[in-house]
């Protein structure tokens, strides 16, 4: 088998919307030894989330229609011209709720070539203690049970902190521009029957309010638009 690892880079995206408190710490801690370029998703923020991450050697591209989609694709198209298949593409929030110095483990089995796509689970590692709400964690439980009834493939999370290969995430074709992302990711790629693993990731609680989890409007937009992707690509 030909060797992967020749030249393979890794780049990883931030989707960031009025992350001015947190966005220097994550870009921080991404091991700068590992990554060839962190690419922010400036998500129409009102602060100075665009020039705390400039200022912290991140690339920062404008993606000024609301979405956390929205924020992950103008990283995606910024990567068009200069990623290559076997490169590795890492997706982190902005909100310091990961760490980013768990890259390591999130591409490791990539790097090994056992995996196409990796989900960094908070279910099976530590949690701190309200780092995540009933509703999310009922959302999780849920959505990950209707996706093994429908695609027979094993998630414990819809955990933002993930990883997988330029020529897995082109062929997924990433389309959703909200609430969806993830979990559109994750049924493209169990039924492109894609190699998906998971490895356990710490989860803290996050700086600022939440956008999604922090109102009852974000709960319920999300959940049923976390549902709606599930059925909408059977």
């Amino acid at each position: 088998m030909k060797n992967k690892q020749i030249d393979r880079k890794i780049y990883v995206i931030i989707p960031a919307y009025n992350e001015e408190k947190s966005i220097a710490k994550v870009i921080n801690e991404v091991p700068k030894n590992l990554v060839t370029e962190i690419i922010v998703g400036n998500n129409n923020s009102k602060d100075k989330t665009a020039k705390n991450a400039e200022n912290a050697g991140a690339t920062v591209v404008e993606a000024p229609i609301a979405g956390y989609g929205n924020a992950c694709l103008k990283g995606i198209e910024y990567l068009k011209d200069k990623a290559q298949a076997e490169d590795i593409i890492v997706f982190l929030d902005g909100d310091y709720s990961d760490y980013p110095e768990e890259i390591t483990n999130i591409i490791a089995p990539i790097w090994a070539d056992e995996a196409d796509l990796v989900i960094g689970s908070r279910a099976l590692g530590n949690k701190e203690k309200g780092s995540m709400t009933l509703p999310q964690e009922f959302g999780n439980l849920l959505a990950t049970k209707l996706i093994k009834l429908f695609y027979k493939v094993s998630f414990t999370d819809l955990g933002p902190f993930r990883a997988l290969t330029w020529e897995s995430l082109s062929m997924i074709n990433m389309q959703d521009t909200t609430y969806g992302w993830t979990v559109e990711m994750q049924v493209k790629a169990a039924k492109l029957h894609l190699r998906c693993a998971e490895v356990p990731v710490k989860y803290r609680k996050r700086i600022g309010v939440s956008k999604v989890s922090g109102t009852l409007k974000g709960v319920v937009l999300a959940g049923y638009k976390i549902i709606w992707t599930i059925f909408k690509n059977l």
